[in-house]
């Protein structure tokens, strides 16, 4: 496997709601050696189904053998990989970064800069809320770094096509490869 062949990839995996799901995918990943940048799982519109938005690192030939054996998990009901020209994503971060009466309209102004919030203030610091896409999120990280970042909690990325069409509603079992996603 050469580096210039590894790229991010975003899977949207559909899920029957039930306990260990989780694990399994989890597991199984790490069987194949992948390390997931980050997953997120949440119901759907129809509380019988989870959706988890998974982005992992690898080439394209490892994401396909993932993509496969994820069909075979019992609880998987769908697998697609999202391209960027194809989903919109959202990432919230926490951001507890050192202020005090020196810095703080500085911290302020890029606060407004990125349409993020002040959720928490204290004597020497405050904890901003920023959502976006993961370049944005990374982008007000890097300006606020600085400053002292006393902590940080990312919520990783969700994803969802664009357009009309859902892939909740009345989900059929797929076998295979990757699913074409379109609008």
């Amino acid at each position: 496997m050469q580096a210039s062949n590894l790229r991010e990839h975003t899977l949207s995996v559909l899920v029957e709601n039930r306990p260990g799901v989780l694990s399994r995918v989890a597991s199984l990943f790490s069987r194949r050696g992948f390390n997931i940048e980050s997953i997120v799982v949440g119901t759907t519109e129809d509380r019988r189904y989870s959706r988890m938005t998974i982005v992992v690192i690898g080439d394209e030939a490892e994401v396909e053998q993932v993509s496969k054996q994820l069909h075979k998990v019992i609880d998987v009901i769908k697998v697609s990989e999202l391209s960027a020209q194809e989903m919109v994503e959202r990432e919230l971060a926490l951001i507890k970064v050192a202020a005090d009466r020196s810095n703080r309209s500085e911290i302020l102004q890029i606060v407004d800069i990125f349409r993020a919030s002040v959720i928490d203030v204290s004597d020497r610091s405050l904890v901003i809320e920023v959502t976006g896409d993961t370049d944005k999120v990374k982008a007000m990280v890097d300006l606020l770094r600085p400053f002292g970042i006393k902590e940080l909690v990312r919520t990783g990325r969700v994803a969802m096509t664009r357009g009309p069409r859902g892939v909740t509603a009345e989900p059929e079992r797929q076998r295979g490869g990757l699913q074409a996603v379109s609008g």
